[in-house]
C-alpha cells in the first residue's frame, strides 16, 4: 500500500485482523480509514477545496483516489472528474497504477473501466470521467459534482483548471481535491491563501515505512538541504530567491499563453537553438542545455521550447539537430568552452549542413545572463507556457551569482540564443 497507519497503531490492527472472519478480513484490507494516516483523510468542515500539498512519495495519489472512491461508495457523488497532467498519468497512475482506482477498490465493488470512453462506472451508476490537462477544451460542456486535480503544479495549461472548476457545478456541494508537489505558481499560492481550502502539508519522510530504502537514501544524498529538496521532499513553496533579479510574479506576467504555431502566436523573424554542452553524461551529471529562442516581428524576445537532456554527445547532438529542423531554425549557437571544436564535429556528424555558430564564455553565467534578464524587467522578453525549469533557473540568478541547486543549463542555452538573436540583427533591445 502507498500509505500505512503509524506503527504504534498497527498492534491494534493486527489484533483485530487475527480475530476477524474471512469477510471481515477482506473488508478490513480495503478500509482506507483503517490504513490511512490522519492527514491523508479529508476532515469534516465547511470547505470547498481539500489540498494535499506534499513531497514525493507522501501518498498523494492514494489519498486522492481513495477520496474519490469514498465519495462514490457513500453516494455523495454520482458524476466525478479526474484531471491529471497527461493522459499517460491518468492511465498509468490514477487508474491502473498501484494506487489507482482499480487497485484501491475492492473486488466486490470494482468499477468497469472503458479506456476508449475515458470513463469508469460503478455498480451504483456513479461515473468518473478522465481528462488530460494537456487538452483543456475537452472539459467544455462537462458537468460534475466532484473533481480531483492530480499534480496541479505540473499542469502545462492552467486553462484546464479553469475549465474543470466551471464543470464542477452539479448538486448542492460540488467539491474538489488537489494533490500536488508545490511550486510557486499563481494557482498554488492562490489556493494556499483561500479560506475555503483546507490544506494538509507533508514530507516524503512521513511515508518512509512504505518507501524503498534505496529511494530514501538517494533523495537524501542528492536533495536534502537544497532548495529543490525543500520543495520536492518537504513540500515547501519556495518563492523568490533573496536578491534575485527576477521575481516569480514578473516571470508569470511575461509568460505568453500561446505556443509557436498557435493561431494567436507572434510571428518569428528569426529562430535560434542555443546549446550549453555538459562535460559528462552520467546519471548525476548536469544536463546539456538545448533551448529554442525567437525574435518576434514585434521586436521582442521569446523562449519557445526547452529540449535539454542528460545524454551522451551523440544523443544531445541528435536532439539538437532534430530541434533545429522541428522549429525551422536559422542557426545553432554552441558554447565551445566545453569540448571546443569537438562539439561542432559531433553535431555535423548528425547533419553536415546545419549552420553552427561557436561562442566562447569569457564571463560568469550570471554576468552573461544579466542583459537578457533586463529584457524581462522591461517586458520585452517572454517565455511560452510550459517552460517551468527554464523559469526556475532564470529566477535563481542574482547580481552576484546563481543560487539554484542545479546547473543553469537551460538558462545558459537560452542566454546564448538570446544574445545571438539580439546582436546578429542589430536589434537595439539590449540598450
Amino acid at each position: 500500500m502507498s500509505a500505512a497507519a503509524p506503527l504504534f497503531e498497527l498492534d491494534h490492527v493486527r489484533e483485530g485482523i487475527a480475530e476477524a472472519s474471512t469477510g471481515a478480513l477482506a473488508a478490513a484490507l480495503y478500509d482506507w480509514n483503517l490504513w490511512a494516516r490522519p492527514d491523508q483523510l479529508e476532515p469534516e468542515g465547511d470547505h470547498r477545496y481539500f489540498m494535499a500539498c506534499a513531497g514525493r512519495g507522501w501518498g498523494k495519489t492514494r489519498a486522492g483516489t481513495e477520496w474519490v472512491r469514498a465519495n462514490i461508495e457513500s453516494g455523495l457523488t454520482s458524476r466525478a472528474i479526474i484531471v491529471a497532467a497527461t493522459a499517460a498519468d491518468l492511465r498509468d497512475t490514477l487508474v491502473e497504477g498501484p494506487s489507482g482506482l482499480l487497485s484501491v477498490c475492492p473486488p466486490w465493488n470494482r468499477p468497469l473501466y472503458e479506456p476508449s470512453k475515458r470513463r469508469l462506472t460503478w455498480a451504483n451508476g456513479a461515473t468518473v470521467s478522465l481528462y488530460s490537462a494537456e487538452e483543456p477544451d475537452r472539459l467544455r460542456g462537462v458537468n460534475a459534482d466532484l473533481f480531483l486535480a492530480d499534480e496541479l503544479a505540473a499542469w502545462k495549461y492552467m486553462a484546464a483548471w479553469d475549465m474543470a472548476i466551471l464543470a464542477n457545478r452539479l448538486g448542492n456541494n460540488p467539491r474538489a481535491m488537489i494533490t500536488t508537489t508545490p511550486r510557486p505558481t499563481k494557482i498554488i499560492k492562490d489556493l494556499l491563501s483561500r479560506s475555503d481550502c483546507h490544506v494538509v502539508r507533508g514530507s516524503t519522510y512521513d511515508n518512509a515505512a512504505n518507501l524503498a530504502p534505496q529511494f530514501l537514501e538517494e533523495i537524501v544524498r542528492r536533495y536534502e538541504g537544497t532548495r529543490l529538496g525543500r520543495q520536492e521532499i518537504h513540500a515547501e513553496v519556495i518563492d523568490d530567491v533573496d536578491g534575485g533579479i527576477l521575481t516569480r510574479d514578473l516571470l508569470e506576467a511575461c509568460r505568453v499563453g500561446w505556443a509557436l504555431g498557435d493561431e494567436d502566436a507572434v510571428e518569428m523573424g528569426r529562430i535560434v537553438v542555443g546549446v550549453d554542452p555538459a562535460i559528462s553524461s552520467g546519471e548525476t551529471s548536469d544536463k546539456t542545455g538545448i533551448v529554442v529562442a525567437g525574435l518576434g516581428i514585434d521586436g521582442e524576445l521569446y523562449a519557445l521550447a526547452d529540449r535539454s537532456c542528460r545524454l551522451g554527445p551523440a544523443g544531445w547532438a541528435r536532439r539538437t539537430v532534430d530541434t533545429f529542423h522541428e522549429f525551422q531554425a536559422d542557426d545553432i549557437v554552441v558554447e565551445k568552452n566545453q569540448g571546443g571544436e569537438m562539439c561542432r564535429h559531433t553535431i555535423r556528424s548528425v547533419d553536415a549542413n546545419v549552420p553552427i555558430t561557436m561562442v566562447t564564455a569569457t564571463r560568469g553565467k550570471h554576468v552573461r545572463a544579466q542583459p537578457v534578464l533586463s529584457l524581462f524587467e522591461q517586458g520585452k522578453a517572454h517565455t511560452v507556457k510550459g517552460l517551468d525549469t527554464l523559469e526556475d533557473q532564470l529566477a535563481s540568478f542574482t547580481l552576484s551569482g546563481y543560487e539554484g541547486d542545479d546547473s543553469p543549463d537551460s538558462a545558459d542555452a537560452f542566454v546564448w540564443a538570446a544574445t545571438e538573436l539580439t546582436t546578429s540583427l542589430g536589434a537595439q533591445i539590449f540598450v
